[in-house]
């Protein structure tokens, strides 16, 4: 019978352990692959202490019990050497029929990654405090609560990718955002009726900007999404029936190619009824339209109600620089200031104008094309205490 191999302290050694001259430890051991790996460790044992100037790690014995575990559990060892920018392109090549917003999403996050240390780690050497190091350092370096949120967008379903593929064991991005990066977003708030209107007759005396009075009037009365009030053709407004058809949204990429895409969210195909001033601002916008030789024609879709000055359609861009100058102007004639208004304030306060007014939550949510209405009444209805005063006298009168 052999002898059983011992290290310096005379400690029996399992098979596979090994001591080498230099008083480190070894383990071999063969992957799930047929691959023969080795692991080593200044200390055999968790009680061990690690010898002077050396860096404390696992023990030998305790990487043994992970190597154990991932082997039993079919772990791709080393997380199948990929890194963090590797493991988000492959999860973005996996994503097909994407909106252009979501692939200009995906391309951002891959750029920062390219450009962050994180990004070149193994994915198995990724833990949770890692991970919330990384997203409070993003931070930090000036990014906007936004992006990171936009970040860990991607990287949080890549991490579970890894997970579902045996390459990690946890995800380490599993945690709410909120506990670790301060939400410092501006939130988007409804005006009130007053601004409203000082807003818009401003906007119908003003000598340049009195052409975009109709639309941004439509804005303020429909609650519309900018996307699908400038995907609107002639066709889609019924003036008959006095409704406005919303079936889809027209949207520019960055390489300026125009498309027209489905509707946010399946909610978003609905047919908003039109007031009376709702229906001359239609009534001036169609009467308006210069006869052109050739409409532009996107995907199909022609006769949209405003073009620029190259003939094509007018997009989301458009109007939010026509919506910065008149804040501009308006605030550098009068005292008292206007707040950022933009296309997408219209909605929030259309939205919280209807809810103020009494409005069927479900009414307001088909109008709004929200698929939920827990987004109608959280997000989209800024309400005061005046609101709450008003509506304690209307139900003590009852």
């Amino acid at each position: 019978m052999s002898e059983k191999r011992r290290d310096n302290r005379n400690r029996i050694l399992r098979n596979g352990e090994s001591q080498r001259s230099d008083g480190r430890y070894m383990f071999k051991y063969v992957d799930c692959y047929g691959e023969t790996k080795y692991i080593y460790s200044w200390r055999l044992d968790k009680n061990d202490r690690a010898p002077a100037g050396r860096q404390r790690d696992l023990s030998l014995r305790e990487k043994e019990k992970q190597i154990e575990a991932d082997l039993f559990d079919r772990i791709v060892p080393q997380g199948g050497n990929m890194t963090v920018l590797d493991l988000a392109r492959k999860y973005v090549s996996l994503k097909t029929g994407i909106r252009h917003n979501t692939e200009a999403n995906y391309k951002f996050v891959i750029h920062i990654l390219e450009q962050e240390e994180f990004g070149k780690r193994r994915i198995d050497k990724v833990k949770l405090s890692d991970a919330k190091a990384w997203l409070i350092k993003l931070q930090k370096d000036g990014r906007g609560y936004s992006s990171i949120k936009t970040v860990r967008g991607v990287v949080r379903p890549a991490f579970q990718m890894a997970a579902d593929d045996d390459l990690i064991r946890k995800n380490p991005f599993d945690f709410q955002m909120a506990t670790v990066v301060v939400n410092d977003s501006v939130t988007r708030e409804a005006i009130t009726r007053k601004q409203e209107r000082d807003f818009l007759e401003f906007i119908r005396n003003d000598r340049h900007f009195c052409r975009y009075y109709d639309g941004i009037y439509i804005l303020f009365h429909t609650g519309m999404r900018i996307s699908e009030f400038v995907g609107l053709t002639a066709s889609d407004i019924d003036m008959e029936n006095r409704k406005i058809n919303v079936d889809h949204q027209l949207q520019r990429k960055r390489n300026m190619e125009y498309v027209i895409e489905e509707t946010k969210t399946a909610g978003g195909v609905r047919q908003i009824p039109m007031t009376e001033e709702v229906y001359e601002c239609f009534r001036r916008i169609l009467a308006a339209r210069r006869p052109l030789k050739a409409e532009p024609m996107i995907d199909g879709y022609t006769g949209f109600l405003y073009l620029d000055k190259n003939g094509m359609p007018m997009v989301a861009l458009h109007w939010e620089k026509y919506f910065q100058h008149i804040c501009q102007k308006y605030n550098g004639i009068y005292r008292l200031q206007l707040p950022k208004i933009t296309p997408h304030v219209c909605r929030h306060t259309f939205c919280s104008n209807m809810a103020k007014s009494g409005m069927n939550p479900k009414t307001l949510q088909y109008i709004m094309g929200h698929s939920d209405i827990g987004v109608t009444l959280n997000t989209y209805t800024h309400l005061g205490f005046e609101d709450a005063e008003k509506e304690m006298e209307r139900v003590s009168s009852l």
